[in-house]
């Protein structure tokens, strides 16, 4: 049975495996896998599109990994299937994930309707992996209807996840800053859904994290389109919710929320919308990826790169020049061979 066929077979241990060879098979940086990858999502590709994809971001301390256990929980009791894609902080050492995340949710790593597949950012800038899309796909293939993509966690440089999934969903914590902290432009502007977990730990402090935030959201627009009238009830405006994932408060509030943002996104085509840029911004991303690395293989710039190299460290030559003659090196050697 090959990896296909296994995912698609159904849920099960062999189903399982399959997953996490050929989320394996694309993570590779090979070029017979790379092949082997891109024939096997082209196999996937009509099983997929039917998940709600939900990205989670958030500072380090935030409860990232309570709040998705807690919440796949609570999904898995209403009938659904949950995948969880997290992605690790790469050890400086292997370069691989320390598997921080999946050890956290014990309860939910082990559930036979959930699957967590923990991958290592790699350097990979925006919190998530260079191959997180695959992966989804890989995931709504066999079957899960909710894929959940939790960040590295890092802060205000967090966005990609957001250019990936339907949802982007933002965690605070109860006095994370002033007035001022509320109103940062870089994830709070883009997330659809804030929310402020531990509440439990200081009621009143998370009262006012959520009135500052509210207010904050209400400034900066929907996303850019002050023209979207906050009282015109057919678009969603970003809300801003308390729980405590520690305890399973308010996550049913939460799922509500984000039921009631599909629906309304669903009924403008807006979630059609956002999936169709979000698949052509992953093309292009994977152009200027495939680009960097053939640039890195061409035999002329490899031949000059150790002196380009050497002249920038030692200050003899400026950066710019030394890029322009590497870029001239690769367009002169493929002239020659055209």
């Amino acid at each position: 049975m090959n990896l296909s066929t296994a995912i698609l077979s159904g849920p099960g241990a062999a189903q399982r495996r399959a997953m996490a060879k050929a989320i394996t098979l694309l993570e590779s940086t090979r070029a017979d896998h790379r092949a082997q990858g891109d024939a096997l999502l082209t196999e996937l590709l009509p099983h997929t599109g039917h998940a709600f994809r939900l990205g989670i971001s958030g500072v380090p301390g935030v409860g990232k990994s309570t709040f998705i256990e807690a919440l796949g929980l609570h999904l898995i009791a209403q009938g659904h299937r949950v995948a969880v894609l997290a992605i690790d902080p790469s050890s400086t050492v292997s370069g691989g994930s320390i598997l921080g995340d999946k050890t956290r949710m014990e309860h939910l790593s082990v559930h036979p309707q959930a699957y967590i597949r923990p991958s290592p950012s790699s350097g990979t800038l925006g919190g998530v992996a260079a191959k997180t899309r695959e992966a989804m796909l890989v995931c709504e293939a066999a079957g899960h209807d909710v894929v959940i993509v939790e960040t590295v966690g890092v802060g205000q440089s967090e966005t990609a996840v957001a250019g990936m999934t339907d949802m982007f969903v933002l965690l605070q914590l109860p006095n994370a800053g002033d007035d001022l902290q509320a109103i940062k432009k870089g994830v709070m502007e883009l997330a659809d859904l804030v929310v402020i977990n531990k509440a439990d730990i200081d009621r009143d402090a998370a009262t006012r994290a959520q009135a500052q935030i509210t207010s904050a959201l209400r400034i900066l627009g929907q996303h850019g389109n002050p023209e979207h009238a906050h009282h015109d009830a057919s678009h969603w405006h970003p809300q801003v919710l308390q729980l405590s994932a520690l305890k399973g408060e308010g996550v049913d509030a939460f799922w509500q929320a984000v039921t009631r943002f599909r629906s309304l996104q669903e009924a403008d085509g807006r979630l059609a919308s956002r999936r169709r840029h979000q698949a052509l911004a992953w093309m292009w991303e994977r152009i200027e990826s495939g680009l960097k690395q053939a640039f890195r293989q061409d035999p002329a710039v490899r031949a000059l790169l150790p002196q380009m190299t050497n002249e920038v460290e030692q200050g003899t030559l400026a950066a710019s020049t030394a890029a322009r003659r590497l870029l001239d090196a690769l367009k002169t050697n493929g002239e020659r061979h055209a």
